[in-house]
């Protein structure tokens, strides 16, 4: 049995990638949860949870804990750099953090909580995907 148990942390530990990966573009992202089915793509319509905050922890905006997921078209420039990037190659159930610098992360109006040259901490979530 306790061979088992061990066996069976083992895959647990190491299903899910705990490195970081860093992009060119210098997002740098960390799976929590894998997903599955199909890989989220440039023109795909997908529906996501997410947490924006400071690196310290101060949350800016959250639907995480919502039922109603926000719809974004992967290339279609309805999000910023950072979280249509970070997108990219997320399946179903997945669970990304990103890390997005200031530059990933800018927006044509800033909202009175979002200085406009932080780094950001992103929890997504993707909860679905519909690809025309």
């Amino acid at each position: 049995m306790k061979l088992i148990t061990t066996i069976f942390l083992i895959i647990l530990f190491t299903s899910c990638s705990n490195k970081i990966v860093a992009t060119k573009s210098g997002l740098q992202y960390r799976i929590l949860e894998k997903g599955t089915g199909i890989k989220a793509k440039a023109g795909d319509e997908v529906f996501i949870f997410e947490t924006t905050s400071y690196r310290n922890g101060t949350v800016l905006y959250s639907n995480y804990n919502s039922t109603s997921a926000v719809k974004v078209l992967i290339g279609g420039n309805q999000a910023t750099e950072a979280v249509d990037e970070g997108l990219r190659g997320m399946q179903v159930g997945e669970v990304r953090v990103l890390i997005a610098p200031h530059y990933l992360v800018k927006r044509k109006g800033y909202p009175s909580n979002v200085s406009p040259d932080s780094t950001l901490v992103i929890k997504m979530k993707l909860d679905r995907i519909e690809r025309k």
